[in-house]
């Protein structure tokens, strides 16, 4: 996968931060959004990331994930 491929969520992830579902659980598998980025450094230093694919769903909605957690659409 790289920057700006559109991607979907495959499995189960719960997340508390949706803006329409702030502080619930709210599952979004099957969502589907842009890879805007994947991290791998933080202030010219490397990181070894545990979340590394950030997803933007909407303008008010991204996401930090695994790579097995989505896949390319």
């Amino acid at each position: 996968m790289k920057i700006g491929d559109r991607v979907r969520v495959k499995e189960s992830v719960v997340v508390y931060h949706h803006p329409e579902h702030r502080g619930d659980a709210f599952d979004i598998k099957d969502a589907e959004g842009e890879l805007v980025a994947i991290v791998t450094q933080w202030h010219d230093r490397p990181v070894s990331a545990n979340f590394p694919f950030l997803v933007q769903f909407s303008k008010k909605f991204k996401a930090h994930l695994r790579d097995f957690e989505i896949e390319s659409i």
